[in-house]
């Protein structure tokens, strides 16, 4: 194994521009690889290259991911269909497949060095090191963890000592940290840190209420076994999916949000998210679920995706119970088949239509309409249901207080 040979996580950004120089005075030979998770438009991906080879790179690797993404992230989270503490739709997630990524690289180039530019103040931290930890015996490096512990100023620092070198800094990466994927982008930084109100260079897939588009827009999506397989009657991948619905529903502003959550390293964390192929999937794959699954089926399974989407959150992605938890989720979409349509004016989505042969109808009854069963019958239902409580109103003498 070589012992100065290093796969970076790059990604052209403040912190990992930083790593590249810092490693190679620490007498690293830097690799640095571009995970492409999507997002990424061909000018950044050049970008990205030139970056790292102007930084001083020995080599710059990029590896698609699009569909490891889709398959290993998008596709058990639409299953469950929860959002982290019901706000944030996980833009984060896509950090697993690249470690797995880059930790393959390594592998491939003979050596056991990892290093990110994950800070000691974040959750990414804990994504990145558990899941190298959980995928085999890797010497983690974290330049930012170290300049921190240092008692430094870390962006400022950053920036300095880059400039110092001769390397100049984007000027949105000195405003506002931004990562975008597949499944959206999220902005924190500035002004957003400070608990004000995010300003215009926010906005990047969604757009104000002011340029919405005048005319609806409509989409028709076809899922199988609660996977979503063609887009307006075209058979589409998913990562082609994500990508047109991000430009389409993007346009009428759907998606965005602003989040205050809990951290896995206890601090309260603010971003701005957007993600409007997320959230238009989202509608159209519970608008199917809940006409083709039981009421047991739909009561019981938001407790499983609660528990999956915390555990992806915390950096538990490689955990056992993530794994039986998938399983379950699984099983749950055995008949989530059929075509959706989807409706925005802008800002929301509306399911308009649902076309299944599993929904669970009645020929001879609708609800509020008609029934197939007798008055009687549904009298004695409900001197059944509701006996218990009717019990405890006689031999108590009624609610508390109810009539007084």
């Amino acid at each position: 194994m070589s012992e100065k040979k290093i796969v970076l996580a790059f990604s052209g950004g403040l912190d990992t521009s930083f790593c590249v120089p810092w490693l190679i005075e620490k007498g690293y030979e830097v690799v640095t690889a571009f995970v492409d998770t999507g997002g990424v438009s061909d000018e950044e991906r050049i970008y990205i290259k030139e970056r790292a080879q102007q930084l001083g790179a020995a080599e710059h690797v990029v590896l698609d991911a699009g569909d490891e993404v889709w398959q290993e992230v998008v596709v058990p989270m639409l299953w469950g269909g929860q959002w982290y503490q019901y706000q944030y739709p996980l833009l984060c997630s896509d950090r697993y497949v690249i470690v797995k990524k880059c930790l393959q690289l390594a592998r491939q180039l003979g050596t056991s060095n990892f290093a990110h530019g994950c800070t000691g103040m974040g959750n990414d931290q804990v994504r990145f090191d558990l899941t190298v930890r959980a995928l085999g015996d890797f010497n983690i490096v974290a330049p930012i963890r170290d300049i921190q512990q240092a008692g430094r100023a870390v962006r400022d620092f950053e920036m300095d000592y880059l400039r110092e070198r001769g390397f100049p800094v984007r000027q949105k990466t000195a405003t506002y940290t931004m990562n975008e994927n597949l499944l959206g982008v999220t902005i924190s930084g500035s002004e957003i840190d400070r608990w004000e109100s995010p300003g215009p260079d926010t906005w990047h897939l969604c757009r104000p209420a002011a340029e919405w588009p005048d005319q609806a827009l409509r989409s028709t999506l076809e899922f199988r076994r609660g996977v979503a397989v063609a887009l307006d009657g075209e058979p589409c991948q998913g990562p082609e999916i994500l990508t047109r619905l991000n430009q389409a529903y993007g346009a009428y502003g759907v998606g965005r949000g602003m989040y205050t959550g809990d951290t896995t390293v206890g601090l309260k964390g603010r971003i701005v998210y957007e993600a409007p192929a997320l959230h238009a999937l989202q509608v159209a794959h519970r608008a199917l679920e809940e006409a083709v699954s039981t009421r047991h089926q739909n009561s019981f399974k938001p407790l499983v995706a609660a528990k999956w989407v915390e555990l992806v959150y915390q950096g538990f992605f490689y955990e056992p119970l993530k794994h039986d938890l998938e399983a379950y989720l699984e099983s749950s979409q055995y008949t989530v088949n059929g075509e959706v349509t989807i409706e925005t004016h802008g800002g929301n989505i509306y399911p308009v239509a649902v076309d299944s042969p599993h929904i669970l109808s009645s020929a001879g009854a609708t609800y509020a309409q008609s029934a197939d069963w007798s008055v009687e019958e549904a009298e004695g239902f409900i001197k059944l249901f509701g006996q218990s409580s009717s019990l405890w109103t006689k031999v108590n003498g009624g609610p508390r207080g109810a009539l007084e």
